[in-house]
């Protein structure tokens, strides 16, 4: 087994509440070279479908429903032949960027196995009602999405998401994690559990 962990950046449009913002998101292709798993479906299918290179998609899963996420996920899951998995919580948010297209439901500690090894389903609402982050303890990495990045939590300033309700689920559901456990975000740079966990009362304090 030769498990590997790719990045793809793509670049494009947010947009909630009415505003819009240029964003660079994060996808992330765990498997080897057979399978593969691909995380958020962002922008566009392109450098996605050229870093699966030709191998059995798994499963194409949205850390959350927010436009950027899942920008091209019926589209990638129709041209790579894989179910697109969402949270049933972002159902609604879904429905903004894609109304009347089906997922299949994520669910909390369902585990979804590729190249000999699973990633677990970690529901942590906050950021929005649905958001999920993917553990993968045999490389110590979690896919975070947009629930925990380099230097706090998720943004929370916009409908559908809670403050409070993230930091419980960083608490209670990211911070159990080991230590060394490197965090691959959805945007931006990453980083380790250890390195953010000190740090989890000040981010309260500030309440962002």
């Amino acid at each position: 087994m030769n498990l590997r962990i790719d990045h793809v950046v793509t670049t494009g449009v947010f947009e909630l509440d009415g505003g819009t913002w240029e964003v660079d998101n994060n996808i992330w292709l765990v498997g080897d070279d057979t399978d593969v798993v691909v995380i958020d479906a962002a922008h566009d299918s392109k450098p996605i479908i050229e870093a699966v290179g030709g191998r059995n998609v798994v499963a194409i899963v949205c850390t959350h429903g927010h436009n950027d996420h899942v920008t091209v996920a019926p589209q990638l899951g129709e041209q790579l032949h894989a179910p697109v998995l969402l949270h049933p919580g972002d159902r609604e948010l879904w429905e903004m960027t894609h109304p009347g297209q089906s997922f299949r439901q994520a669910s909390d500690e369902e585990r979804i196995a590729v190249a000999g090894t699973e990633l677990e389903v970690l529901h942590t609402p906050g950021h929005s009602p649905g958001s999920i982050c993917l553990h993968l303890p045999e490389a110590k990495a979690l896919f975070s999405g947009d629930t925990l990045f380099s230097g706090g939590p998720g943004a929370t300033g916009r409908s559908f998401s809670d403050f409070p309700t993230i930091i419980g689920s960083i608490r209670e559901r990211v911070f159990a994690l080991p230590e060394d456990t490197r965090v691959h975000t959805g945007h931006g740079d990453g980083t380790t559990i250890g390195t953010e966990a000190p740090h989890l009362a000040d981010w309260i304090a500030r309440g962002y």
